[in-house]
């Protein structure tokens, strides 16, 4: 499993906002030059969240990036998947070896461990991030 730049880019943001937004809404340059992303890039990847209800925007004076939901409601999972899509394995060996049962046990295993993934970052709340 790889964790793309932009979900490291999004786990990175959502953090600063986090931390941040209680002056207000945080604006994506602000964000964009502290951590050295460039804006057009950042501003896709905030859009994702946005769209997957992580962030809110706020349009004109005053506007910028805050969360949707306190960080305690606020999950790795949920900021992962929101850029990379669901967290799941692509293994298909059972059917390039005709279901050698050595790939099906290869293939179990991976799905485990992908469960076990998906649930360490579904427990892992953006507020304990941020002590």
């Amino acid at each position: 499993m790889k964790i793309s730049r932009s979900t490291g880019y999004a786990l990175v943001a959502v953090g600063y906002i986090a931390q941040n937004y209680k002056d207000g809404a945080v604006l994506a340059a602000r964000i964009s030059k502290e951590y050295n992303i460039p804006l057009e890039y950042l501003l896709k990847i905030l859009q994702q969240l946005v769209r997957a209800n992580v962030l809110r925007s706020k349009r004109g004076p005053r506007g910028g990036f805050f969360l949707a939901r306190p960080a305690d409601e606020i999950t790795l999972l949920e900021i992962i998947e929101a850029v990379d899509g669901p967290l799941m394995s692509h293994l298909h060996l059972a059917e390039l070896t005709n279901n050698a049962p050595f790939s099906q046990k290869m293939e179990e295993t991976c799905r485990k461990a992908t469960e076990e993934v998906r649930e360490i970052y579904s427990r892992a709340k953006l507020s304990s991030m941020l002590d």
